[in-house]
């Protein structure tokens, strides 16, 4: 299996990775070595607590480092007037009768509290490649779905984290 992944993602990645390597890891191996000189190991919580982080941290990387080995890379590019990758996309949902906005995202950047969908979400899978104004069915299962409209695209350029807390 792979991710599908960007560019901005994978550079994204690579930075985590090299923040890790430098500054986690050397902060990680400084408490494990503070941690071995309070003496006896078998009782020593911080020793343990120390080597657990650094654990955790190196297994970090190596998620991070086979994440990139094995992606899928997938352009952020769409057309001036469809819903893309990394675009702000206004839906109405006919069955509420209320609108959203989500920011259409890879797997790896999703977050449904920060209304950041997935392209491989039901939602983000469907409205990809929709222009405004266009009826989109959603399908979550053989049996069920619902329909939103396309309200707004905003493809403006740049991190838009701050534009959708706004909504």
């Amino acid at each position: 299996m792979y991710d599908e992944l960007t560019e901005n993602d994978i550079k994204k990645i690579q930075e985590e990775i090299d923040y890790r390597k430098l500054v986690v890891r050397k902060a990680a191996i400084e408490a494990v070595k503070e941690a071995r000189a309070h003496g006896d190991l078998s009782e020593n919580f911080e020793y343990h607590a120390a080597k657990k982080d650094k654990n955790q941290n190196e297994s970090r990387i190596r998620y991070l480092e086979r994440m990139i080995r094995t992606a899928k890379i997938i352009s952020d590019q769409s057309r001036a007037d469809e819903v893309g990758l990394n675009n702000l996309v206004e839906l109405y949902f006919e069955d509420e009768g209320g609108t959203e906005v989500y920011k259409i995202v890879t797997t790896v950047r999703g977050n449904s509290l920060d209304n950041k969908i997935s392209n491989e979400s039901p939602l983000g899978r469907a409205v990809l490649g929709h222009k405004v104004g266009d009826r989109v069915y959603v399908k979550i299962d053989e049996k069920n779905g619902y329909y939103v409209v396309v309200k707004s695209i905003d493809k403006t350029s740049g991190d838009q984290e701050d534009k959708l807390r706004s909504y």
